[in-house]
């Protein structure tokens, strides 16, 4: 779970973690921790949109027009957004609205921004995203995959950036996702119960310690904290670097194929996740064991669902993984 999270961070691409799990895993604290791993971003002060100030991708077309105008922009830096979606939001609350009333007498378009705006440049979380209406979850997925929300009331358009990593999570008895939408997901991470009295006994331990004083607790983690931020920092920058051989490109498609996933999403997040995960290790190139950390994430949830297969799906996918790859 930690892993799909971090690459995610460092690959935006990906297309986001799909978390399912046991209820009381700490799956939600995880997931909102991961803000504190990540470096302030610098935004266009007073942008409803977060855009980013020389990146046309992540620009809003107001910033656009400002600066062929030849306008200097003001900056800021702001944590990186974390947005919760709640399951009760309606579809304006998630995607903004046009104001028509002010259109119709002023004739200006005014958008009121909702959480897709919010969520740009940031992480977008939905807790329980399997008992989200699946026109919102197909909004979300739209979004996130193209990088733009547009929004069009009677004949009014307007489109901001939102690239935002889509984090969604859920307890497996409440029901799964569509597979249409879960394909959607770039990478999926089951959660267990843990089972080991050791560990649980340390968990509840450290549990204890931070309810008494979260200071002294936060200050005690502070410095790995940091060497991790770092790291996910440097993947950053050295990920656009990483290269990844055109035979083991083929092997990660010969996988695909014989788990027979249908489309090519399978094969393009695996080759994602593994250069992210190679700039991760701080490495120039991906080897086979890179590709083998990833590939269960990667492949798991794109498998056909037979209600008569015993073997379980993670197990299946690094079965096929040994066949082609053979041992490292």
């Amino acid at each position: 779970m930690k892993l799909a999270l971090i690459l995610n961070v460092i690959d935006p691409k990906i297309g986001g973690v799909m978390i399912m799990g046991d209820r009381g895993t700490g799956k939600s604290t995880t997931i909102r921790a991961i803000a504190d791993l990540l470096p302030q971003i610098e935004i266009v002060s007073n942008d409803m949109f977060n855009s980013h100030v020389s990146d046309y991708e992540l620009m809003s077309d107001f910033v656009k027009k400002q600066l062929q105008n030849g306008v200097n922009m003001d900056t800021s830096f702001i944590n990186v957004p974390m947005v919760d979606l709640p399951l009760g939001a309606t579809e304006d609350r998630v995607c903004g609205t046009i104001d028509i009333e002010k259109a119709l007498t002023e004739g200006t378009k005014t958008f009121e921004p909702g959480l897709l705006a919010k969520a740009n440049r940031g992480i977008l979380y939905v807790d329980e995203v399997n008992l989200l209406d699946d026109h919102l979850v197909d909004i979300l997925l739209d979004s996130a995959a193209s990088g733009w929300n547009t929004v069009e009331r009677e004949g009014i358009s307007i489109r901001h950036p939102a690239r935002f990593v889509l984090v969604g999570s859920g307890n497996p008895e409440e029901g799964e996702l569509r597979p249409q939408l879960l394909d959607r997901f770039g990478m999926h991470a089951e959660i267990r119960t843990v089972k080991e009295p050791a560990l649980r006994v340390q968990i509840v331990e450290q549990r204890s310690k931070f309810d008494s004083n979260p200071q002294i607790c936060l200050q005690e983690f502070q410095d790995k904290q940091s060497k991790l931020k770092n790291v996910i920092v440097a993947a950053q920058e050295k990920l656009s670097h990483v290269t990844i051989d055109y035979d083991l490109r083929v092997k990660i498609s010969q996988v695909c194929s014989i788990l027979d996933v249908d489309g090519l999403r399978g094969d393009i997040v695996t080759n994602r996740a593994a250069k992210a995960f190679a700039a991760y290790q701080n490495k120039d190139y991906v080897s086979q064991s890179d590709i083998k950390q990833v590939v269960t994430l990667c492949l798991r949830h794109r498998l056909r669902k037979d209600p008569l297969e015993t073997i379980d799906s993670g197990l299946k996918v690094n079965q096929v993984f040994q066949e082609i790859f053979g041992t490292p």
